[in-house]
């Protein structure tokens, strides 16, 4: 069958558009993927900054590994993309932020997790964090309290296809007693003092990163170790600055 010279012309312009789109889109990818290795330096830069707090001189290569795939872009506001990554938080709305990715780097080191363990996180916001957790561990599951949010933070991660994360509404200070006991539990926001539900829940041997302290003082984070008696150790690591925790309970 022969086709007409219009016809012709059509099909050749629909193909163009179609080949110019996915060049752009990979354009963009690739942009993208040139600022992730330029947000791992600067954290790796943090972390030899900041030594003398945490011990650490490095990120840990397989922290590094995961946070140079998760596509920090898709998890804030299209007006903040252009910082995406940058090495600083971002607002995401309702008065919250995504961490700092040289925070979230060092919150996951901290937990000390691998491929067999059940992780909970304590403020979804954003969904970023259970996404790193996510390429790391078994399961996470993550409560926000802030339905907006974490309706918008599950189609965010559903859509990128990150299928061993569960999210639930919910106030975090009680933790999930249905999935207990963790391996590890990260809370991404500052209570004034440790929830207990979160230590009755974090597992013998698991650990539990939190910053704590209020928002009028100095807050730190904290690594709180329970070993295989049931014993509690405290750590401070970091002075920080987070969102409150909120809920009942306050």
């Amino acid at each position: 069958m022969r086709l007409a010279a219009a016809e012709i012309q059509i099909s050749g312009i629909l193909l163009f558009i179609v080949m110019s789109i996915f060049g752009l889109s990979a354009c963009a990818e690739d942009d993208f993927a040139g600022q992730r290795r330029q947000m791992i330096s600067d954290i790796q830069a943090t972390y030899r900054s900041t030594s003398d707090y945490t011990g650490k001189p490095a990120l840990d290569e397989k922290v590094m590994q995961v946070m140079s795939r998760v596509p920090r872009h898709e998890f804030i506001p299209a007006n903040m993309q252009t910082y995406a990554y940058a090495n600083r938080p971002l607002p995401i709305g309702d008065g919250q932020t995504i961490s700092q990715p040289y925070i979230v780097a060092l919150m996951t080191e901290l937990a000390d997790v691998d491929k067999q363990s059940v992780v909970l996180e304590v403020g979804t916001g954003s969904g970023y964090q259970a996404a790193v957790l996510a390429g790391l561990v078994r399961h996470v599951y993550t409560i926000e309290i802030v339905e907006k949010l974490g309706k918008r933070a599950e189609q965010t991660l559903k859509r990128l296809g990150y299928q061993n994360v569960t999210v639930r509404i919910g106030d975090g200070y009680h933790g999930w007693p249905k999935h207990a006991p963790f391996d590890a539990i990260l809370v991404t926001a500052a209570p004034e003092k440790v929830p207990a539900p979160l230590l009755e829940q974090l597992k013998p041997g698991g650990k539990l990163v939190i910053p704590v302290g209020s928002q009028s003082a100095s807050q730190s984070l904290q690594l709180i170790e329970k070993d295989l008696s049931g014993k509690v150790f405290v750590h401070d690591v970091l002075p920080v600055g987070f969102v409150p925790l909120t809920g009942e309970h306050q």
